[in-house]
């Protein structure tokens, strides 16, 4: 007898950092459940961008979403397509924040919705709620106002969808705000209590290497606290979720993948909180569990999470659309391989810069380009370098060394890589112009960089 068809639930949370750990007991038991890719990197480290990738497999030089405010394609084959023409029930909640500057801040036509069939969304979801006001729009595109904290009201809502949902199939995704600021007021609104938790945090290496604690415009020092405890109370969530499921006896068939957009380097590298090609930026947590995944170890080579999308088709026994550009990490769970796998990831950075990144297990090589408008631009003819990262001794990025003689060669090698990378999505092919090398002098490193470097890869606890 075949096995019934495993319904599939995203959670998709807004800006969390991959070093987050000590505040996601829930995360945590996931990966030790299921599979941890310990190295997944974001397409496009901004909101949309990034989100359109989630929904298509593409580039964004393939959706065309290459900056917030553009709308999602309507005719590229999305997620919510392909599982509905499996005869799957698709949701969405949450944000979506794929239709475009022509639309309102919160409802979204039918034909902009990715596909999905139920819908309790808002394109902009900070634009229409608050901590514990949350204001969402139905099919009818009528506001629906949700009650409790905005991460609770969500998981309520997702909670109501696998119940009533649970006798088919079903793909189901959820896609919080938090740990997000709220934009209006650049604060990381915590519920009641939860803040205070985690007042004085230990800072990441990048964070404290580079942040400036009397900044009171955007410090990590001044936001750590709640963005912490926005996370616990996501956290908490996720494990409301999968008691809901397993009180429906769905656990077993449910595939459950739990991701972010992007990272936060807390406006340490530009004047945004993400934007560049930095770690803190793109790379994102991805655990799973579920049929294919409940034990399937961790994942040690980098994925983007571009190839999520065909990753959860291929673990559904579903064709992925010809379109994809992601290619699945299903063959690596468990400690396979897969040979045909590039050892890079790709990424395109926009909006602060347009610039062009790929990250290796070990290294991390970056471009820039200059006399491009970042924000009408979605590339160029011409970049120059501008970043690379000897992530085995530097994972936190504070030694540049791309002016340094000494590692010409691997940025060749990088280089000639990108370039493949940047055909290979549509792109053409553009000059790259070598940095031009460093003073002889000593090299002037942050004099804790190494030593910060090394200290350790746990956000969050005490």
């Amino acid at each position: 007898m075949n096995a019934p068809q495993p319904n599939v639930v995203v959670v998709l949370t807004d800006q969390q950092r991959w070093d987050v750990r000590g505040v996601t007991p829930e995360l945590e038991r996931i990966a030790r459940e299921g599979t941890r890719v310990e190295v997944a990197i974001s397409p496009q480290p901004v909101c949309g961008p990034a989100r359109a990738s989630l929904q298509t497999g593409c580039y964004a030089s393939v959706h065309g979403v290459f900056r917030n405010g553009l709308p999602l394609p309507s005719d590229l084959p999305t997620l919510a397509g392909a599982f509905a023409a499996a005869g799957y029930t698709t949701g969405h909640l949450g944000k979506w924040q794929l239709a475009g500057e022509s639309g309102e801040l919160g409802p979204v036509p039918a034909e902009l919705r990715g596909g999905y069939q139920k819908w309790l969304s808002s394109d902009q979801l900070e634009a229409t709620s608050d901590a514990y006001r949350t204001i969402v729009y139905d099919e009818a595109g009528e506001p629906v106002r949700l009650v409790g904290y905005r991460s609770d009201a969500l998981f309520d809502a997702a909670v109501r969808f696998v119940a009533d949902h649970h006798d088919r199939p079903f793909l189901l995704f959820v896609s919080l705000l938090e740990p997000h600021h709220q934009s209006e007021t650049d604060s990381y609104p915590a519920p009641d209590g939860y803040a205070e938790c985690y007042q004085g945090s230990w800072l990441p290496p990048d964070l404290a290497a580079l942040a400036d604690p009397n900044d009171p415009a955007g410090s990590p020092h001044r936001h750590v606290a709640g963005y912490l405890g926005q996370l616990k109370r996501v956290d908490e969530g996720v494990a409301r979720l999968r008691d809901a499921l397993r009180s429906l006896g769905l656990a077993d068939r449910t595939v459950l993948a739990w991701t972010s957009d992007h990272g936060s380097h807390f406006r340490t590298r530009n004047d945004e909180y993400m934007r560049s090609a930095h770690d803190a930026s793109v790379r994102v947590p991805l655990v799973l569990t579920g049929p294919g995944f409940s034990g399937g170890g961790s994942v040690r080579q980098p994925v983007s999470t571009v190839d999520l999308m065909p990753t959860l088709l291929d673990a559904a026994g579903l064709p992925v659309p010809a379109t994809v550009q992601g290619r699945s990490f299903l063959p690596l769970v468990g400690g396979g391989s897969d040979p045909d796998r590039p050892a890079e990831v790709f990424i395109q950075i926009s909006e602060s810069q347009v610039g062009r990144a790929v990250r290796t297990a070990r290294w991390k090589y970056a471009v820039t380009a200059h006399d491009v408008h970042p924000w009408h631009d979605a590339g160029a003819d011409r970049y120059a370098e501008s970043e690379l990262y000897d992530l085995d001794v530097d994972p936190y990025e504070l030694d540049n060394l791309i002016r340094l003689e000494s590692h010409r060669e691997i940025a060749d090698e990088l280089r000639a890589a990108l370039l493949r990378w940047m055909e290979q999505v549509g792109e053409k092919a553009p000059v790259i112009t070598d940095a031009p090398p460093r003073d002889p002098g000593p090299r002037r490193v942050d004099p804790r960089a190494r030593e910060l470097s090394l200290e350790g890869v746990r956000f969050g606890h005490q």
